[in-house]
């Protein structure tokens, strides 16, 4: 059967035949099929829950629907205050279009990442085909990100990431077409210069990317300069319609404000330094010259880029976030390993073509802005290297096609043995997917908070107050999604109490609605004053005089929520 598909798709004597342009169309559907099933199915179950900047994305686009203002009061903002964390606006925009089509809910958050997440599938065919001219390393490059765990890790919750990377994978592919056709070189800055407003890593990689493009087709982009006018100063306008917000972003403390929480150079690693200084018994200036930030940020920068280059990270452990990959899991599949080592030596033997420069240079770029932060190797902040991996591995493919041309028995024995392991491979990360990784780790992802928010939907009027713990982080923003809470009457609650303090805006209460330190449930749940109370906290963590109505679980058994009464 393999070989029959394959057969379809290569000319036997030849391995750059050209398909079919029926046939092509046929298989790149299939692998669309495919992969939109495998970014929509049970997309509200899994991953198990919304996290909180699930919930913020949505509970921020459903206030932008309503009044046009975001949950602070801002109109129609270029950046989202959120926590704290001021988040870039374009997920949140297009989930409020999502959110009109299918209300407030897990799907309508989901939805915009899991169709970048087909798109980008798409897209990496599209832009593959025009690299290279061949036809099945396009198909291959579609194909393996489509059932690429990273990918999938990636494409089904709400995450900017992702759909920076399908911005920026359309903008490249835009921008090389445009060479040829009219009007896709403005569609090619104004798709990157939305990747800049979506996600912080593009807003490193983008602009440096762009200007490498800019360099190596100079002599098209001067024949494009000089004969289409009207197109010159469209793409001239998004240029300066998106990146010059950019430039003065970097010169804001709210452009700055999610970098300070993840930059290398943290107030810990200030410390280091001075400790590094002071306990050194080099002579005179020399502690200065070895232990300073430069030379610290230098040789961490190096350590990290390194590190997400690793055959352990990629293949055989993955990262260290729960909600990235599966733990302990490589994010791509070993049994591709070989086809990116051969793939990599094609690129290298073909240095000098500009297509090879492209990938290339992608690849060492978009490795940047993780490199520039803490917790390396990170799944998410290398997600711009996508679908680098694939296309390189489509390419080490071919190449070993050819090598062995000479010997079919082998070449067919090695394609039948690459597949009944990719299929293995891809069938045991589903079933751990779907089982293992929903049950043992729905907890990374605070599962509970929609069952607690149904129980205190059904009971709202039987209680004077609701006193919640906030051990699973921002309990509010939780209550507003699932409540579907009206914006308004949030921004206008005489008992909202929201603070600014260590970085981060925290809210204490809102309507009947009092959030409480954990570690503070026992001396501060108190319900006096005749009140009738509810408790909802952690297990086992309440004063006495409380009567216990209620327990919600995660998904391994454990306790998460213990909802109480007190008359």
């Amino acid at each position: 059967m393999v070989k029959k598909l394959l057969l379809l798709l290569i000319r036997k004597k030849h391995p750059n035949y050209k398909m079919n342009t029926l046939r092509t169309k046929i298989f790149l559907l299939i692998i669309l099929i495919l992969a939109a099933f495998l970014r929509f199915y049970q997309l509200e179950q899994n991953p198990p829950s919304l996290n909180w900047d699930e919930v913020s994305h949505g509970y921020n686009a459903f206030s932008i629907l309503k009044s046009g203002q975001d949950e602070w009061g801002k109109f129609l903002p270029t950046i989202f205050r959120a926590y704290g964390d001021y988040k870039l606006p374009v997920y949140i925009y297009l989930t409020s279009g999502s959110i009109a089509l299918f209300g407030l809910n897990a799907f309508a958050v989901r939805f915009p990442s899991a169709l970048a997440g087909i798109l980008a599938v798409w897209f990496t065919f599209l832009l593959t085909k025009k690299l290279f001219k061949k036809d099945l390393v396009a198909m291959l490059s579609a194909l393996f990100l489509a059932l690429s765990p990273w990918h999938l890790f990636v494409s089904r919750p709400a995450f900017e990431a992702n759909l920076a990377s399908f911005l920026v994978l359309a903008g490249i592919w835009a921008f090389l077409t445009g060479l040829e056709r009219k009007w896709f070189l403005a569609l090619s800055v104004f798709l990157l210069g939305l990747s800049v407003h979506t996600y912080n890593s593009a807003r490193i990689f983008t602009p440096l990317f762009l200007i490498l493009l800019v360099i190596f087709y100079r002599k098209e982009i001067k024949v494009f300069l000089k004969k289409r006018e009207k197109e010159a100063i469209l793409t001239v306008i998004f240029l300066a319609l998106f990146f010059i917000p950019l430039v003065v972003s970097f010169i804001s403390p709210t452009g700055w404000a999610r970098y300070k929480w993840v930059s290398v150079l943290d107030q810990g690693a200030i410390n280091r330094i001075n400790m590094a200084r002071g306990e050194s018994t080099l002579p005179g200036i020399l502690p200065r010259l070895v232990h300073n930030k430069v030379n610290y940020f230098s040789l961490t920068f190096v350590k990290n880029y390194l590190s997400n280059l690793s055959p352990q990270f990629l293949f055989f452990k993955g990262g260290s976030n729960y909600q990235y990959n599966i733990p302990g899991e490589g994010i791509i599949y070993p049994v591709q390993l070989p086809l990116i080592l051969v793939g990599l030596y094609y690129l290298f033997k073909n240095w000098r073509l500009r297509e090879t420069k492209v990938i290339i240079f992608w690849l060492l770029l978009a490795i940047i802005p993780s490199a520039a932060t803490r917790e390396n190797p990170h799944v998410l902040r290398t997600i711009l290297v996508l679908p680098l991996p694939y296309i390189i591995g489509a390419l080490g493919f071919m190449e070993i096609w050819t090598w062995l041309k000479r010997t079919k028995a082998i070449r067919w024995l090695l394609v039948l043995i690459f597949v009944f392991f990719l299929i293995f491979s891809f069938w045991d990360f589903w079933k751990k997917y779907f089982n293992l990784y929903r049950q043992k780790y729905s907890w990374s992802w605070q599962y509970g908070y929609s069952q607690v928010a149904q129980y205190v939907k059904d009971h709202y009027n039987e209680y004077d107050r609701f006193l919640i713990t906030k051990k699973y982080g921002e309990p509010h923003e939780f209550l507003l999604f699932y409540l579907q809470w009206d914006p308004e009457k949030y921004r206008q609650d005489p008992n909202l109490v929201r603070y600014f303090q260590t970085d981060w805006y925290w809210v204490d209460g809102f309507d009947k609605f009092i959030f409480i330190n954990d570690w503070e449930i026992k001396d501060k749940a108190q319900c006096q004053d005749g009140k009738k109370c509810l408790l909802v906290t952690s297990p086992d963590n309440y004063p006495q005089g409380w009567e216990s109505l209620k327990t919600i679980n995660f998904l391994d058994g454990e306790k998460a929520f213990e909802i109480l009464k007190h008359d």
